[in-house]
């Protein structure tokens, strides 16, 4: 296994080597014996100088000095100091991650020093034995130090993934509270601005240009279009205040009003009724509780699809089926006059994303006897 490490400064590794190269040269020249030979000198040199390399590539540098280390010996007794050079290589290969290398060459340096050791003086096969165990020694603190490196590397890469993962998911819940929101308002707006509207049109149509502007009886007319259009307006601003009250602060004194459900169908079918729409609605089944995201979604389901009604179709009727049953909350809303315009824009997408977010589905289209339908299924119980 490999991690990935920044590349390593070279004046460290540049340091080493020279402390390394004056440990051997200064053993060489002090101890007992004949003075190192040139071609032992030049052999250290050129081992400690690989040590600049020794983190960018360590199984070169490890075979380099083992080569080194071995030419030095064979030249004479006093090239055993340019051991300590292939001993820090031996560390690095191992601690960088390619410890089967460092193990098959740790062996071979190994094997090449008691087969020496035994056709040297008496007492040399001991000392191959115990620098044998310096090997083993280093290839195991080389592992170690491998092993604590790759685990300090996994924690900080679940680390980071896992604040990812966090930021991922906050935007994604900022992102559907924002379309919540929007989804929302478009609800409460495009209804009750729409029932003002034709309510609104139709009088001044009666009041500037209609063939009954001189009737007595178009006084009470336009003044229960009046009070359409008041009420109207009302809806909207207590279903913008329970709307906007999601992002009002937690200890603000005023409450927000509670969230429009299934209970307030017959005043949401007064409304249409009171704006020239005739609405016949029926609701079926004695289910379980309806939850609240469900009853509200419901709701406004219906709502966004009386609103395409009086908005778009070519009819002034309608007609709105709800059943309840043990698992799922069924609606359908179907109108004669289809108009192509019903189906673009948010209106109808929004309600495919109020169903989807509960785990249902919504279908809305014109059908073949030329009718206009939207089915829609919620669950009644939570998605697994």
């Amino acid at each position: 296994m490999r991690f990935h490490r920044p590349p390593a400064g070279l004046l460290p590794d540049a340091a080493i080597g020279a402390v390394t190269l004056a440990l051997v040269l200064g053993s060489a020249f002090t101890r007992d014996g004949p003075a190192p030979l040139p071609g032992q000198v030049a052999a250290a040199v050129a081992a400690c100088a690989a040590l600049v390399l020794r983190r960018r590539h360590p199984v070169s540098v490890l075979v380099l000095t083992l080569l080194l280390t071995s030419l030095s010996g064979a030249l004479g007794e006093s090239g055993g100091p340019v051991f300590v050079a292939y001993i820090v290589a031996l560390y690095t290969a191992a601690a960088e991650g390619r410890l089967p290398a460092a193990i098959v060459l740790a062996v071979i340096a190994i094997i090449g020093m008691i087969l020496r050791g035994s056709v040297s003086a008496e007492g040399q096969g001991e000392s191959a034995v115990l620098v044998a165990g310096w090997l083993v020694a280093v290839l195991a603190v080389g592992g170690v130090t491998w092993n604590r490196r790759a685990y300090l590397a996994e924690v900080e890469h679940r680390v980071a993934e896992a604040e990812r993962g966090r930021e991922a998911d906050g935007r994604r819940r900022v992102t559907e509270e924002r379309m919540r929101i929007a989804r929302e308002l478009h609800d409460v707006l495009a209804h009750n601005i729409s029932m003002i509207n034709v309510r609104a049109g139709a009088a001044l149509f009666q009041l500037t240009g209609g063939p009954r502007r001189d009737d007595p009886g178009l006084r009470d007319e336009l003044a229960d279009a009046l009070t359409v259009i008041r009420d109207a307006g009302r809806d909207a601003g207590r279903e913008l205040r329970a709307t906007l009250g999601v992002l009002r602060q937690a200890d603000e004194a005023e409450p927000a009003a509670p969230a429009p459900g299934l209970a307030r169908l017959p005043d949401l079918v007064d409304t249409a009724g009171r704006a020239g729409l005739r609405v016949r609605t029926t609701v079926e089944g004695a289910g379980p509780s309806v939850p609240a995201e469900v009853d509200l979604a419901a709701f406004r389901i219906v709502q966004e699809a009386l609103t395409n009604v009086a908005r778009h179709a070519r009819t002034e009727e309608a007609t709105v089926r709800i059943r309840v049953g043990a698992a799922d909350l069924h609606i359908r809303v179907e109108n004669a006059g289809a108009a192509p315009a019903a189906c673009t824009g948010y209106g109808i997408r929004g309600m495919r994303e109020r169903a989807a977010a509960l785990g249902g589905d919504l279908r809305a289209g014109p059908c073949g006897n030329g009718t206009f339908r939207v089915l829609a299924r919620l669950p009644l119980r939570e998605q697994a």
